[in-house]
């Protein structure tokens, strides 16, 4: 089984509709830190009780995002980086031609945003794949609290470590596998994030579409829908749409030396 692989950014004219938004739902959320449902999944966990309260100051902004709308944009001035409270986003780059490039799938108790801690400015677009929630957090209070406070400082850390890892993994992904391997890689990886946050490893439905999951990995539309076919054909999965059936996890990996981080 073999597959060309070229990289596949999505044409901006499609998304046109989506630049003509409505303002975001903005409330300040009277739950805190110590009280959100995302407990472990979230920034916050491993902190001292204490921590976590001191994390309350922050009176945090929760922001309704509908599908298909977008969050902040490549070249906004950079104030806050979010965690997903719900839903599922996408980050994706301009290119100089116009098109979009995928660069990753953010889902709930992840942090989206910190790209733009370098310049100023995000280096990166954010934009719902479904009706969505999230927290945003001010960096400059949230540097000011962690002044002097070793617990806050290991989050600042540890949040700044995520995203090297992040671009590690993906380098390895575009760099070293073939177009099997990579969309492999990606649905047990959406299966170990899914699991983690308590659905279904074996059954899910994806939020993003074909084009988008070529753009991310970096291979065509055309390539990733032979894949699945191929992956069908093996018995591995079954796909009906966006619907995924992981019949044998244990051979996908196998089959592909697959590895999670």
């Amino acid at each position: 089984m073999s597959a060309v692989l070229e990289a596949s950014p999505i044409p901006v004219n499609r998304r046109a509709a989506q630049l003509k938004k409505s303002p975001l739902s903005v409330s300040t959320d009277p739950m805190g830190c110590a009280d959100c449902h995302l407990g472990r999944l979230c920034f916050s966990c491993g902190l001292a009780v204490n921590d976590v309260q001191r994390l309350d100051e922050f009176k945090l902004g929760r922001r309704k995002v509908k599908a298909g709308q977008t969050l902040y944009r490549e070249g906004d001035r950079f104030q806050f980086f979010y965690t997903v409270r719900s839903g599922t986003f996408k980050t994706n780059l301009m290119l100089a031609d116009g098109r979009e490039q995928v660069s990753g799938f953010c889902m709930t108790g992840e942090i989206m945003g910190l790209d733009g801690v370098a310049h100023g400015m995000h280096a990166s677009s954010a934009t719902a794949l479904e009706d969505a929630e999230v927290c945003a957090i001010s960096y400059a209070h949230f540097i000011e609290l962690a002044a002097g406070n070793t617990g806050l400082q290991q989050v600042v850390a540890r949040l700044m470590s995520h995203e090297i890892l992040r671009e590690h993994s993906l380098m390895k992904l575009l760099g070293s596998m073939n177009a099997e391997e990579r969309l492999a890689t990606f649905l047990l990886n959406m299966s170990h994030r899914l699991k983690v946050r308590g659905y279904s490893a074996s059954e899910f439905h994806l939020r993003m579409s074909r084009a988008e999951i070529g753009s991310y990995l970096g291979i065509t539309l055309e390539t990733v829908s032979r894949t699945f076919s191929a992956f069908q054909q093996l018995r591995l999965l079954e796909v009906d749409k966006r619907h995924i059936r992981l019949v044998d996890m244990d051979g996908l990996i196998r089959a592909f030396k697959v590895r999670l981080n």
